[in-house]
């Protein structure tokens, strides 16, 4: 299940990067909104949902590190490691899923296209940014995991 959710992360930055980029844009280049910019966020709200279900199923099912920081969440508050993993990693990744919705949302009820963009521009860009924080990449010295 880790390397499920670690091969989705290379899903969810592509599908973020796509959207935010098709978003920027149609901000920049006064473009319709297509169904290719519908699609973008779309795969991003979807490949975001998929990593929430594996992620939740790690963190009460399979994670060590999860039951262990649960166990104990004084000792966990005390190592950063599993402080990550136990609370900031999984709530910022609640937020940035929230976000994604609350922006695919928005967007299908704007009114006109340059609304459209600008919405998706601020909400896949923000959830974007945090879900790049949240991801234990191997330079992070304390959290360091694999590339996949």
């Amino acid at each position: 299940m880790v390397h499920l959710h670690s091969i989705l992360r290379w899903a969810i930055v592509l599908a973020g990067l796509w959207a935010v980029i098709r978003a920027f844009k149609g901000v920049s280049g006064k473009t319709p909104f297509t169904a290719a910019d519908n699609k973008a966020g779309l795969f991003f709200m979807i490949f975001c949902d998929i990593q929430l279900l594996v992620g939740l199923l790690l963190f009460f099912v399979f994670s060590e590190k999860a039951k262990a920081g649960l166990a104990d969440m004084g000792a966990a508050m005390k190592n950063p490691a599993l402080r990550f993993f136990t609370v900031e990693h999984t709530l910022m990744a609640v937020i940035a899923i929230a976000l994604v919705h609350i922006g695919k949302s928005k967007v299908k009820k704007a009114t006109s296209d340059a609304q459209k963009h600008k919405l998706a521009l601020i909400f896949y860009s923000i959830a974007f940014i945090l879900i790049l924080a949240l991801i234990p990449w191997p330079f992070r010295q304390a959290l360091g995991a694999a590339w996949y």
